[in-house]
């Protein structure tokens, strides 16, 4: 695990969003369309509105969520509606997004649609996670009936699963999609999640640590 400290949050967010730019324009020189997922939650917004602002070729990116709640972009739990407010605006205007949501459909049925698109974009070209102090990432819950199966190496691109104590289902990337993207950070606060991903480095076990997963290969930013 590749650990970069930062004296405060903005300062990280916005050093995070220059190195997230150069990451995509790099992989913008050697392929005609690269993907570019990203977290949900309310932590990223500062992020999203700095990168919305850089000149890149965004017409050539697709964005996706790392993960999704089961709900349409009108709820105020959509991470969809978060990052077509602040990231698909500005010059990311003209970026591609690919929710995961469909209207009318349980989960497991709209996620074939999803999974047809998602795989010739794969492998991930970059990667953005949260954490949870749980040292969840994603929609991969420790103690989650299907985490067993998301992190198998057979397992689809995205899948269905339930997070406890959570009122919607969700959807989320799986173990291999994550693990196999080409570029990969990840972005905590606080001493709590500091101390989790600390534990999940020396645990290495993705049934106990999701977050584990992605940490040999991973740049971990932090501040308190």
């Amino acid at each position: 695990m590749n650990l970069v400290e930062y004296p405060d949050r903005d300062m990280m967010m916005m050093d995070l969003a220059d190195t997230l730019a150069s990451d995509l324009n790099n992989a913008l020189m050697s392929n005609d369309k690269v993907s570019f997922a990203v977290p949900g939650g309310t932590t990223p917004g500062p992020l999203f509105d700095t990168l919305s602002a850089v000149r890149l070729d965004w017409d050539r990116v697709t964005v996706l969520l790392g993960d999704e709640r089961w709900v349409p972009e009108t709820s105020e739990r959509s991470n969809a509606r978060l990052v077509r407010a602040r990231l698909l605006t500005g010059h990311a205007a003209t970026a591609q997004f690919l929710p995961f949501y469909t209207d009318g459909l349980e989960p497991d049925e709209g996620l074939q649609a999803v999974s047809a698109k998602l795989t010739p974009m794969l492998p991930l070209s970059v990667l953005v996670l949260g954490m949870g102090a749980d040292m969840h990432t994603a929609s991969l819950f420790p103690g989650s009936e299907q985490l067993a199966s998301a992190v198998a190496s057979d397992a689809p691109p995205v899948m269905a699963v339930t997070a406890p104590g959570q009122p919607e289902p969700r959807v989320t990337l799986t173990g291999p999609v994550l693990s196999g993207a080409m570029s990969t950070h990840v972005v905590i606060t606080g001493a709590a999640k500091r101390a989790a991903v600390e534990r999940a480095e020396s645990l290495d076990d993705p049934l106990v640590a999701p977050i584990s997963l992605i940490l040999k290969t991973a740049t971990v930013h932090w501040a308190e």
